[in-house]
């Protein structure tokens, strides 16, 4: 199983893996470490990381970037209608409302979603791992940011189905660098401890996020994030080009803005700029040659102009840090240290705005660009079971507190309870019981819009059904757990009805239900719900060691009242008198939950998206070998032009060289003409034909090459059999066991190779360089092969063994034993009868033993 860590960024995406017993981040096929977010299409195929990048220039209208923000959002957003001001490819609404991306593929025009966009990336970035792992890679983690509302995290999801990615857990990028951070810590205070609290702060591309985590030996706890979803890098680089757009109209009368190519090229020499002033406060110029209209611009800034100049973006760095210690209910000397990652905290101002806040130096010991991915490879490594990965438990949060809603039996009556607070513990789940005779619907919601970077609260409309009354007539009562998962996404995981059967007749202790107006009624719910949540979310808490069952039971008894409809009020209840209860049999029967998520893509259309994928990946692959099959054309022509004035030269007649030298002309010139853009088999048919006169060439290059060498390997094996031929004829004791018959017939063997040997060596000298050879080294290599085949066998015969005769053991035996005991020789003859006991004795005895 491999272990893959994902960072998808706005601008570039990294690749954490598990190998070789730690983390390493992986790189692409250009040998770079980091692959920009950016997908070009073509007439004839995709271009997607590095590759497309270098054509965002050249394809203006078909690059695609700084789609990351585009996901889960509807085109009618305003924060897409802005973007789409500023991109250079065109923005369209898809049929289910959300956005798509217009562009031309395959010489037509096509509409993608954002999600099949990430898809291809995504589809990238798994095709880099593979290589690099040398194994097919399935399972990864995928990180997103903090502030994402579930409709934006379900997108992503969707994405990393359409590559074929099984996504084990989307993760905040903050909480990835806190356990890329913790995890090799090896002085964490003990759990009874007090925690070490450390400040994470992580301003990439487009975003700014702040987390403050809590960490003791083995355990992380995120106390509270904060975020601006809309300062980043980038902001200082629009920052830049509105600078030096507004200088070039005054001064080169430009009008930069109008010119999306121009404009491209302005944002990079703004990037470049960027970064040359973290490292110079010196005044730094800007040259761009041809730049529009033929004109070359030239301009210069230095670091104080620039911080000037972005005075309203460094202003917004303190606000989110003052909200996360609000929000963590701490102070700045219980801050152990503030740990930035991302690209713009390279930027000084911005530090210098993050350390005068903390009053303290900010530490750079994480590596900047590549923590989130590192974190995103260890988590994936302890969710993994291929990997044993030091225990470290990670608690997250949830990023804005959400509400359910429910409709009241009554006309217009609501009832509403907030399930998870703001910076709640996650991943978590609750247990609300209601009591109802019908089915209903549950309205997921976050409490605060205003707090939410996401013009829509809703998150999903969940419809609890097959509920209906007790046999008795009364209320049922149904549990209903909510969950916020471990992606971060909330849902109704299951819901069940308890159905009571009486044992002893009917009893009649159920409360009756109330009369009050709808108005009336919404309220003691609210207050119901709001008196016991308290108490239900503590209860919960405390009990999250506890086994499933019991943390139900106890949420059950703790939030029976939270949401009911038809509870009588407090002071009907007390009025009622006790009655003996009879007892009761409880049946848990599970309901079935109907699902409409806010802006979820349906299974259809992302197996749909899953198809067009495989149909692209297809293209690319048939693109590749048309091009590897027309690459092998021109290497050929190429190639053999050289050698034909070098190595072939001897090896090819004077009017043989010009026909192939004229035919290799115009293979050149049919690859730039007709031949530009033609079908594989094509290119493999030509190759084929340059072959059919380049090979004969070749071969007798190479047989004059090889030739002398394995004549020279025949002629010693040759020489050696003879001399063994002869040492037999001479009697010497090796061979003197071996059959005359035999021996014969291997003289009469090597004579024949001699003679094959010779009269092919004559014919091959007779012959031109520029003629095909007599005999080819393939034969002499198998006639070499036979000679040893055939004598070898009969050569290395080995002589047979001549055993003593038992007697001359005997007496051997006798020699032996006879001076030792004073007998005769006559007198041992006997003895091996004797002693055949005792040789035979010790094995017998042996086996005893």
């Amino acid at each position: 199983m491999s272990v893959v860590g994902i960072d998808l960024g706005f601008l570039n995406c990294y690749i954490g893996v598990a190998r070789s017993g730690g983390i390493e981040t992986i790189a692409n096929e250009y040998s770079d470490r980091c692959t920009p977010a950016c997908i070009s299409l073509g007439s004839k195929t995709r271009a997607i990381g590095n590759a497309a990048k270098s054509q965002i220039i050249t394809n203006v209208k078909n690059a695609v970037h700084g789609f990351k923000k585009l996901h889960g959002r509807a085109f009618e957003d305003p924060y897409i209608q802005a973007e789409r001001a500023k991109l250079p490819y065109e923005l369209q609404k898809m049929p289910n409302g959300s956005v798509g991306v217009k562009v031309r593929y395959l010489d037509e025009e096509r509409l993608f979603a954002v999600e099949q966009i990430t898809g291809m990336l995504l589809a990238k970035l798994k095709e880099t791992s593979e290589s690099a792992l040398k194994k097919p890679v399935a399972d990864c983690v995928i990180s997103v940011p903090s502030f994402f509302t579930d409709a934006e995290r379900r997108s992503v999801m969707a994405a990393a189905q359409i590559a074929g990615l099984n996504c084990l857990k989307l993760m905040n990028e903050t909480t990835a660098v806190a356990l890329a951070y913790g995890i090799y810590k090896q002085d964490l205070p003990a759990l009874e401890e007090k925690p070490r609290n450390v400040v994470f702060v992580d301003m990439g591309h487009s975003a700014y996020q702040v987390s403050i985590c809590a960490f003791n030996k083995g355990k992380l706890k995120v106390l509270a994030t904060t975020f601006d979803p809309f300062v980043g890098g980038r902001n200082f680089d629009e920052a830049l080009v509105d600078y030096f757009s507004e200088e070039f109209r005054t001064k080169y009368k430009l009008n930069v803005k109008e010119n999306p190519r121009a404009l491209l090229r302005l944002y990079q020499e703004c990037e470049k700029l960027k970064k040359l002033m973290s490292a110079n406060a010196s005044d730094l110029p800007l040259n761009i040659e041809c730049f529009m209209n033929d004109l070359d611009v030239s301009s210069k800034m230095n670091r104080a102009q620039f911080e000037q100049l972005c005075a309203a973006l460094l202003a917004r760095v303190e606000p989110p840090l003052r909200a996360a210690m609000d929000q963590a209910k701490l102070q700045r000397e219980d801050i152990y240290s503030i740990e930035i990652v991302g690209g713009a905290t390279r930027i000084p101002a911005v530090k210098e705005q993050i350390s005068n806040f903390f009053c303290k130096e900010i530490s750079t010991t994480l590596n900047a660009d590549e923590a989130v991915a590192r974190g995103c490879a260890l988590q994936c490594a302890i969710l993994s079971p291929a990997f044993k990965v030091r225990e470290f438990s990670i608690t997250d949060v949830v990023p804005y507190s959400i509400t359910l809603r429910w409709k009241s039996s009554y006309e217009e009556g609501t009832g509403e309870c907030e399930v998870f607070s703001k910076n709640h513990a996650a991943p978590f789940s609750k247990v609300i019981t209601f009591h109802k005779k019908e089915p209903f619907d549950l309205e997921a919601y976050y409490t605060h819009p205003q707090e939410v970077p996401y013009p829509d609260s809703r998150i999903g409309r969940f419809t609890i059904q097959n509920v209906g009354p007790q046999h008795d007539g009364d209320n049922s009562k149904v549990k209903v757990k909510v969950r916020v998962n471990i992606h971060g996404l909330f849902n109704v995981a299951n819901a069940s009805i308890i159905e009571k059967q009486s044992l002893e007749g009917d009893h009649n202790d159920t409360p009756m239900d109330t009369e009050s107006s709808s108005k009336s009624q919404g309220r003691d719910e609210e207050l119901l719900c709001n008196s016991r949540q308290d108490k239900m979310q503590v209860d919960q808490e405390e009990g999250v060691q506890k086994s499933q069952a019991e943390q139900q039971n106890q949420a059950d008894e703790e939030t029976e009242n939270a949401g009911t409809e038809t509870k009588a009020a407090s002071g009907e209840k007390q009025d009622q008198p006790p009655q003996p209860k009879a007892k009761t049999k409880v049946k848990s029967i599970d309901l079935p939950i109907q699902s409409s998520l806010y802006r979820q893509l349906g299974q259809d259309l992302i197996n749909s998206y899953i198809e067009n994928e495989g149909k692209m990946m297809m293209q690319d692959k048939l693109e590749k070998e048309r091009n590897d099959a027309k690459n092998a054309v021109e290497e050929y022509v190429y190639e053999f032009r050289d050698k034909l004035c070098g190595v072939f030269e001897k090896f090819i007649t004077e009017e043989d060289s010009n026909k192939l030298t004229l035919m290799l002309e115009d293979t050149e010139n049919w690859l730039y003409e007709d031949g530009e853009d033609q079908p594989k088999q094509v290119y493999m048919d030509k190759l084929q034909e340059l072959k059919k006169f380049g090979q004969p060439i070749q071969e007798r290059c190479m047989e004059h090459e090889e030739r002398p060498k394995v004549l020279n390997e025949l002629g010693k094996k040759i020489q050696l059999l003879m001399k063994a031929v002869e040492a037999y004829k001479n009697k010497d004791e090796k061979y003197d066991h071996l059959d005359p018959a035999e021996m014969e017939k291997v003289e009469k063997y090597i004579n024949e190779a001699m003679n094959w040997l010779n009269s092919k060596m004559n014919a091959q000298n007779k012959l031109s360089l520029t003629q095909d050879p007599v005999v080819k080294v393939a034969e002499i290599l198998a006639k070499s092969k036979e000679l040893d085949s055939f004598c070898n066998p009969i050569l290395s015969k080995p002589k047979p063994k001549i055993e003593p005769p038992s007697d001359g053991q005997s007496k051997a035996n006798g020699e032996h034993n006879g001076p030792v005991n004073g007998q005769s020789a006559t007198e041992t003859k006997p003895e091996p009868a004797k002693d055949n006991p005792q040789q035979t004795k010790p094995p017998g005895e042996m086996e005893v033993d």
